[in-house]
């Protein structure tokens, strides 16, 4: 029997945990709560957390009868919001959901089932692109993690992985309370991502050594894309602040675990995808040259993020050292 595969017997009790932060994606939020109640299996709590927002909350506590509505406590932001939800919960198993994300029925069956084997720390499943408009033909499918989305060359069997993404996850509680939570005062906040996910996943696994995550691809949830996220524009700053993100998360972890992932992708998806545009542009398909060309543009924004924030943090911490140095016990400069 494959190791890493689910056994549905014997589910541990789980608690599904939705921040919300915008009246604008009311609609989509309706969306997410129906999907977790449509589950094939019991979820034995359903908690939305309002990110600093009295007017959803006030509509969420009135429309989401047999819902658990309360408000973040804690900063704000997503990370925040998940750290409230995760204390008023009571699951022995926290799972995640974002709120423009939209599970499909056999989901959290797919993703608990992991949680039979001790060494499982966390699980991660498949987001798919619900696209408001059509796909642009210039979007590389290697860069679908730039619309919060599985993308091609990860695994299609379940696997171990470096980190999950917290639109689709499970983490046991004990092992989420141990590293308490999400890192207070990093992640997504409105629409700017940081990658809040990994750095939990990292810590996590460290706290329990030799435990593992596993990316589920059969626990399948799709992402809804407004038409906003289709331009260009939108890609190239959403790289650039993966960029950042990733440097945020060296000076936190170190770079041998925060960024090994990210050299394996681009020394082998990467090039991989631009090979296949230029294949594809010599068969006649044009649009093939304009992933290629994207794959370069994405790569390019993403190092320039990574090293203006990294440069910024070194400058800082070096001036933050020079002052100290500077400065007598007594706190007056020398």
């Amino acid at each position: 029997m494959d190791p890493y595969s689910a056994d549905p017997v014997s589910l541990p009790a789980v608690s599904v945990i939705i921040p919300a932060f915008s009246s604008d994606r009311w609609d989509g939020l309706l969306q997410t709560v129906a999907s977790v109640h449509a589950q094939t299996v019991k979820v034995a709590q359903t908690v939305v957390v309002i990110d600093h927002n009295p007017e959803l909350m006030a509509m969420a506590a009135r429309e989401m009868p047999g819902v658990t509505v309360i408000a973040n406590a804690g900063i704000r932001g997503a990370s925040g919001a998940r750290n409230t939800g995760a204390a008023a919960s009571r699951g022995e198993i926290l799972a995640f959901l974002d709120d423009d994300v939209v599970a499909s029925p056999n989901w959290l069956d797919s993703l608990v089932g992991h949680f039979k084997n001790p060494a499982v720390v966390g699980v991660g499943g498949r987001l798919k692109p619900l696209w408001q408009t059509r796909r642009p033909r210039w979007f590389p499918p290697e860069f679908d993690w730039a619309l919060g989305c599985s993308y091609l060359g990860m695994p299609e069997s379940a696997t171990p992985v470096r980190n999950v993404w917290t639109g689709n996850m499970a983490i046991r509680r004990t092992a989420f309370n141990a590293v308490d939570g999400f890192r207070k005062g990093f992640g997504k906040v409105d629409a700017r991502n940081r990658p809040e996910d990994t750095d939990l996943c990292l810590r996590a696994a460290e706290y329990d050594r030799g435990g593992i995550w596993i990316y589920e691809p059969g626990a399948i949830a799709g992402h809804q894309i407004p038409a906003d996220r289709s331009t260009f524009r939108y890609f190239l700053r959403r790289c650039y602040y993966e960029g950042q993100g990733k440097a945020a998360l060296v000076s936190f972890n170190g770079s041998a675990d925060s960024i090994s992932e990210e050299r394996q992708y681009t020394r082998c998806i990467l090039p991989y995808g631009i090979m296949r545009g230029v294949r594809e542009t010599a068969r006649g398909e044009a649009s093939g040259m304009a992933r290629s060309f994207s794959i370069v543009a994405g790569l390019s924004f993403a190092v320039a993020g990574f090293f203006v924030d990294y440069l910024v943090e070194h400058v800082v911490t070096r001036n933050k050292h020079v002052m100290a140095r500077d400065t007598d016990k007594d706190g007056a400069p020398r």
